[in-house]
C-alpha cells in the first residue's frame, strides 16, 4: 500500500512539473520573434563599442578597429570596447575599458546603435557610441593588432559576427563625415 502512495505522489509531481514546462513553453512561444525567444532563454552580456574616428590632415575619414588577441574569436576584428559592470553607465564603462585595453582617454559622443546578436553560447547586447580621442596613442595591451580603416578597406577584414552588423552604419557615417569635412 504504502509504494502505491509514493508512486501517485511521484506522478502528481511529474505532471505538475510537465504542467508547469508547458506553461512556460507556451508564454515563450507567444512571443513574436523567434530572436527574442532564444534571448530568452539564453545569458545576455551587455557591452559596449567604441567606434574612434579620425580625419587626416589629407581629409581621409578613418575609423579604429582592433583585433582581438584571445578566445575563441582570436584573431577576428571588433570595434574595442567591453562588458558594462554592475551599476556603470555605458559611457562610463567604454571610457574605462578603452582606458584599460589601449592606455588612451576619449570623450563618448553619440549613441550610433544598439546591436542585439546571438551567438551559440549567449545573447550579446551592444550599444555602440562614436569616440574621439582626448589622449593617448591607443596603445595595445590586450589585442594583436590594430588598423585605421577607410570606407574602402572597412570591409578588408574579418570581423566578429555582431560587429558586421553595424558596419554599414559606419560606412554612411565615413562617408556623411567626409563630405562635411
Amino acid at each position: 500500500m504504502e509504494v502505491c502512495k509514493y508512486y501517485r505522489n511521484a506522478l502528481l509531481w511529474s505532471r505538475l512539473a510537465k504542467e508547469l514546462y508547458n506553461a512556460l513553453y507556451a508564454v515563450i512561444c507567444n512571443i513574436k520573434t523567434y530572436k527574442c525567444k532564444k534571448a530568452l532563454l539564453m545569458k545576455t552580456i551587455s557591452v559596449v563599442a567604441a567606434l574612434i574616428f579620425r580625419t587626416t590632415p589629407e581629409g581621409v575619414r578613418s575609423v579604429f578597429a582592433t583585433q582581438r588577441g584571445y578566445g575563441e574569436y582570436k584573431g577576428w576584428w571588433e570595434f574595442p570596447g567591453g562588458k558594462i559592470e554592475p551599476g556603470e553607465s555605458p559611457q562610463a564603462a567604454l571610457q574605462r575599458e578603452i582606458r584599460e585595453e589601449l592606455a588612451s582617454e576619449i570623450h563618448v559622443g553619440e549613441h550610433i546603435g544598439t546591436i542585439e546578436y546571438d551567438y551559440p553560447a549567449f545573447h550579446l547586447s551592444m550599444q555602440c557610441f562614436e569616440c574621439r580621442i582626448i589622449s593617448g596613442n591607443l596603445e595595445l595591451l590586450e589585442h594583436e593588432n590594430a588598423a585605421w580603416l577607410t570606407g574602402g578597406t572597412l570591409r578588408s577584414v574579418k570581423w566578429l559576427p555582431a560587429d558586421i552588423t553595424i558596419l554599414d552604419k559606419v560606412q554612411d557615417l565615413l562617408a556623411k563625415n567626409k563630405q562635411n569635412g
